[in-house]
């Protein structure tokens, strides 16, 4: 992290990892889309997009989650899904309250928002879409 001019502007680097679910077979694969760094202001917010591509079409049961792995950590947790059209956001742990679901699958994207960033939010987010048959 560096700080900006005058020291009034406090930067966060949060890198988007992406991971592609595959298929059954080699011609059902989705592949994900993110972006590969991502900067933020303590206080500020930032979009994590995820768009998605796949051959087939897009299922009811598709999942989307997103995972985070803290910067020095080894463990990865999830702090998002979206199942059966509906999103489930954390409701416990470092971004309760404050994630934004702005997605939509039918437009192939599972983006989301992260309101009021913190240092502790530097780390790796994950971007897991599912299109079941």
């Amino acid at each position: 992290m560096s700080q900006g001019a005058g020291g009034s502007g406090r930067r966060l680097l949060l890198l988007a990892g992406l991971l592609s679910a595959l298929g059954l077979s080699p011609t059902s694969s989705i592949h994900v889309y993110t972006h590969r760094e991502v900067h933020g202001t303590v206080g500020s917010h930032v979009t994590l997009s995820c768009s998605f591509w796949s051959s087939e079409w897009i299922s009811e049961d598709i999942s989307i989650t997103w995972h985070f792995q803290a910067e020095g950590s080894r463990d990865s947790i999830s702090i998002f899904h979206y199942a059966k059209g509906q999103p489930y956001i954390d409701d416990v742990g470092t971004f309760k309250e404050r994630m934004e679901w702005v997605g939509n699958p039918r437009r192939k994207d599972g983006s989301i928002v992260i309101h009021n960033l913190d240092y502790t939010d530097n780390g790796t987010f994950t971007c897991d879409v599912k299109n079941p048959p």
